[in-house]
């Protein structure tokens, strides 16, 4: 498996941005809108839905490292193949309203079958939230082991902030950030925390030993491109303003 340099850089920088347009999101002109602004604002790569299109329109706007999101490992081939550079089995977020859950045997499994379908791409891996800490910990050692190049945190849909303003960024970024500094200290490959995460605590996950950041509803829900470009460039000079293992070096 050959990363990105782009990407490989970054995160082992530990300042990768992945800018999320949403699993469900088929909508040209919004995947578009968010794929610019991605590029625009300075990110590492983009995540966008599985679809051959949308990967064909994404690289006629980018150069930056695609990322492909879905539930249904056969969705991912036809997708590489129109030109994505890496796969996420994860953006479970959009599901849990349906109430539709990931357990841990069935995101092994997934991650199984994506491997015998496509050996050599990278792929990241969400670990669900729904599992308490130590088993999230748990599978995602598992899931290292059987071939996950990132993993992946969330918790952003789960935490329900009682404050308003920066008080409450934090609340709802507290449970990715909290398995990101679990999940970081025991497995070997980097650690994306995305879920809930704005400019306010992208700077806490490097800090908890995430490699980088995922965002997908404080960019892709914003009505202006010109805005969802500030917002992009506003995390990049977030994740700039703390050196991750230095931070590390003082709380320890």
């Amino acid at each position: 498996m050959t990363m990105h340099p782009r990407l490989e850089s970054a995160l082992a920088q530990g300042h990768a941005l992945k800018i999320i347009s949403g699993l469900n999101n088929f909508n040209s002109e919004r995947v578009a809108a968010v794929v610019r602004a991605a590029e625009r604002g300075g990110a590492t790569f983009v995540d966008i839905a599985a679809d051959s299109n949308l990967v064909e329109l994404a690289r006629k706007l980018t150069n930056l490292p695609i990322c492909v999101s879905a539930v249904e490992p056969e969705k991912f081939v036809k997708a590489v193949a129109a030109g994505a550079n890496l796969i996420e089995i994860g953006n479970f977020d959009c599901f849990y309203a349906q109430g539709r859950l990931f357990e841990a045997e069935e995101v092994l499994a997934l991650t199984y079958q994506t491997r015998s379908l496509l050996p050599n791409i990278t792929l990241s891996v969400t670990v669900p939230h729904i599992l308490e800490l130590d088993q999230q910990v748990q599978l995602a050692e598992e899931l290292v082991k059987v071939g996950a190049d990132i993993i992946q945190t969330e918790g952003g849909t789960s935490s329900a902030p009682s404050h308003a303003g920066t008080l409450g960024m934090i609340e709802k970024a507290a449970p990715t950030l909290a398995a990101a500094y679990e999940i970081s200290r025991a497995v070997s490959v980097p650690v994306l925390c995305a879920s809930g995460i704005s400019s306010v605590t992208a700077p806490l996950a490097r800090a908890a030993g995430a490699a980088g950041v995922g965002v997908g509803s404080a960019i892709n829900q914003l009505n202006s491109e010109l805005a969802m470009i500030a917002a992009v460039r506003g995390l990049v000079e977030a994740l700039a303003t703390v050196s991750r293992p230095s931070v590390l070096e003082r709380l320890g």
